[in-house]
């Protein structure tokens, strides 16, 4: 067999495109609404530029009007823009997917953004509800006369003759026997609201306007007030508070982008995945899901994007990325930064209120943004114990550091280096959990030391992370060692064998506890409230544990090796060490006198106490606990201690 060699063009039959945009082009029926009330406000547009030209008549003020015919089971969607002739109609309406907007533009160049439509498809989207679709149309050209064209979905349609008093177009849907929710009002609210609710002009369904019109983000921000914004967002998102503030953005080099975003007050975790940002193109609601626009750590933000310049698929309804796309959410990100920057240098009180809530976004932004992490080094705080008054806030510095609000106080890292003493300029102290670690910063605080506060969950990643940025700190949590400067150095007592009172109380405990995976270590502490026993935790074993917890998806508890510091000047200790002196031998081998029982006893007592304070007795653990510190009481009172 010999094939010849043929050239040709793939021919495409228009009986196919209806199913394909039945079924694979629109991701939602209920969005045929959305296209033809665009279709129709572009209409409005370009007749108002036309005639600005002295191409056609002026006409009234646009106006999209939507009725309802329940017995011929019609919606028609009028619009008394420049409709179309009889030529127009078939080179708009019947060369399917192309678009006039971009022809239009070439001959008007005036007003480009109020030109909704992308696409030619967006007419064809009512045949995915209608079984027949009727348009009747006359131009706002002089001389025009109206015309009708009908289809019913498949490639076959007429075109006549029509009667239209003034110039505009009507779509009119018979709808088909599956799709007749579209005849119920309230479902077309609905969707005017969803997808029209900004619009430009006004949409009416059965002679009332139903949308807003007016978007406070088209605005220029010094013509709205707080009070505006507030409205905005208390309409967008009823019954979840104020926001803490917001960002407006507005630009039109190198592409046209404007939009309010806000940090919102989260109860609990973002949406990191999904969003609540609402993407519009030209007032026009588009999307709710803009992960591909804004970088992830942006998305639990709310408000709007509006712009004509994201590049979305066929549909409208999904975005298509490509280097504008990145190159207008970094935009965003530097406004976002730029305006929490500003508050903080104007208003430092105020930020350091609401800190706790936008700490989450800045720390995984500067985490997975180099650049953001650049912009908002100087603005990311931590607790501090350092405590100062408010008048601290009146001096000539216009950053205070550390920034006062309420019962805390706030600091940034450099703020906190430059006040550490020269011995100590590379070690960062900090703490996330006071109560856990109360102990070990008691001693650092008796001691004038400042200590950072890191409580939140993600401090435990984002340490790490200022490591690395910052490779001449090294950040020390305050149980993970203790130095000298805590430590009193005293003459200690030998006993009858020669040992000195830390190493006869090492082997105490060493004896009692029975676990070599435990470190003894036993100094004097300084201060009159340092504990009598606690439990240190070398920093990067712990890391390690936090680690392996983390990938195994549950919560860190205490490593089997950790170090167990006995405070030698503790009156407990002390009371504990005469006991184990006082020890005498008995007659029988290897048994030990009842004062080394009870010594022991007491031994593995402060030992579990400073396991409790650090949540390291699971719960299986604490009955156990509690019974031994019943029996121990007991017998502390027979003994008459």
């Amino acid at each position: 067999m010999t094939v010849l060699e043929e050239k040709g063009q793939i021919q495409i039959h228009t009986e196919n495109i209806f199913p394909i945009i039945k079924k694979a082009v629109y991701s939602g029926h209920e969005v045929f609404l959305r296209e033809l009330v665009s279709n129709g406000t572009d209409a409005i547009s370009k007749r108002r530029m036309a005639a600005m030209a002295g191409d056609c008549s002026e006409g009234p003020e646009g106006c999209i009007q939507i009725r309802i015919d329940r017995e011929a089971n019609t919606l028609t969607i009028s619009d008394n823009g420049i409709g179309m002739t009889a030529d127009e109609v078939k080179r708009y309406i019947n060369q399917v997917a192309f678009s006039s907007a971009e022809e239009f533009l070439e001959k008007y160049k005036r007003e480009s953004d109020a030109i909704i439509g992308h696409f030619g498809l967006g007419f064809y989207s009512s045949f995915m509800v209608a079984k027949q679709v009727e348009l009747l149309s006359l131009s706002a050209k002089d001389g025009s006369e109206a015309v009708r064209w009908s289809c019913d979905g498949s490639p076959n349609f007429s075109l006549e003759a029509g009667e239209r008093a003034e110039p505009g177009t009507d779509i009119i849907l018979h709808l088909q026997d599956e799709e007749l929710e579209y005849i119920e009002p309230a479902r077309i609210r609905n969707l005017i609201t969803t997808y029209c609710d900004f619009m430009p002009v006004a949409v009416q369904l059965d002679g009332e306007t139903v949308n807003k019109r007016e978007a406070p983000w088209r605005q220029s921000p010094r013509d709205l007030k707080d009070e505006d914004y507030l409205n905005l967002y208390r309409y967008l998102y009823p019954f979840q508070g104020d926001p803490l503030l917001w960002v407006h953005l507005n630009t039109d080099y190198p592409y046209n982008l404007q939009g309010i975003l806000y940090f919102p007050q989260l109860a609990g975790r973002g949406d990191w995945d999904k969003g609540e940002i609402r993407l519009y193109c030209n007032q026009v609601f588009v999307s709710d899901s803009i992960k591909e626009v804004v970088p992830r750590y942006l998305l639990p933000l709310r408000g709007v994007l509006d712009s004509p310049d994201i590049p979305l698929n066929v549909s409208r309804s999904a975005l298509q990325t490509d280097r504008k796309v990145r190159s207008i959410g970094g935009f965003v990100a530097k406004k976002v930064g730029d305006r929490l920057k500003e508050l903080k240098r104007n208003n430092p009180s105020r930020y350091a209120e609401i800190w706790d809530s936008v700490a989450p976004f800045i720390k995984i932004g500067a985490m997975e943004d180099d650049k953001f992490a650049d912009q908002i080094a100087e603005i990311i705080l931590f607790g501090t114990t350092l405590k100062t008054d408010n008048s601290d806030e009146q001096g000539d510095a216009p950053e205070p550091d550390p920034i006062r609000f309420a019962e805390k106080s706030f600091t940034t890292l450099s703020g906190y280096t430059s006040r550490t003493d020269a011995n100590h300029k590379q070690r960062v102290l900090y703490c996330n959990d006071e109560a856990a670690q109360a102990g070990a910063l008691a001693l650092w605080q008796g001691q004038g030391t400042e200590v950072l506060l890191a409580d939140s969950l993600i401090d435990a990643q984002f340490i790490p992370w200022l490591e690395m940025r910052h490779g001449e700190l090294k950040f020390q949590r305050v149980d993970s060692e203790l130095d000298s400067s805590l430590q009193e150095q005293e003459p200690s007592l030998a006993d009858a064998d020669g040992k000195e009172a830390s190493e006869k109380l090492r082997d105490l405990f060493k004896q009692s506890l029975s676990n070599d995976k435990i470190t003894i270590q036993v100094q004097s502490l300084k201060g009159e409230n340092a504990p009598a026993a606690l439990i240190l935790l070398p920093e990067q074993m712990r890391r390690l544990n936090d680690m392996g917890a983390l990938m195994e998806q549950r919560l860190p508890g205490l490593p089997d090796h950790h170090v167990l510091l006995v405070n030698r000047r503790h009156r407990l200790v002390d009371g504990l060490l005469k006991l184990s002196f006082g020890a005498v031998l008995t007659t029988s081998p290897g048994a030990n006198s009842p004062s080394q029982v009870l010594a022991e006893q007491l031994s593995r007592h402060l030992y579990e106490m400073a396991r409790l304070a650090v949540g390291g007795l699971e719960p299986n653990q604490l009955a156990g606990f509690q019974q031994r510190s019943c029996d121990l009481m007991g017998q502390l009172m027979e003994r008459g201690l």
